[in-house]
């Protein structure tokens, strides 16, 4: 059950990750304020996502054992 919620919680946190990315790389950005902020929006989802995987992984491991 939580190994299926953080798989769904991970898609979420991958597609948001990348469409921002997308955005940054295709130049949406106006100025440089809104350059940093886009960069500290994909660095906070890559850090949740981080958070995800670890937890993940811990609540496999306690299952297995």
């Amino acid at each position: 059950m939580i190994s299926q919620f953080a798989d769904a919680i991970r898609k979420k946190l991958r597609t948001d990750l990348n469409n921002y990315a997308d955005d940054l790389a295709s130049g949406a950005c106006n100025s440089f304020e809104e350059y940093k902020k886009l960069c500290g929006v994909i660095e906070g989802l890559a850090i949740a996502e981080r958070y995800v995987i670890d937890l993940q992984k811990l609540a496999e491991n306690d299952q297995d054992e």
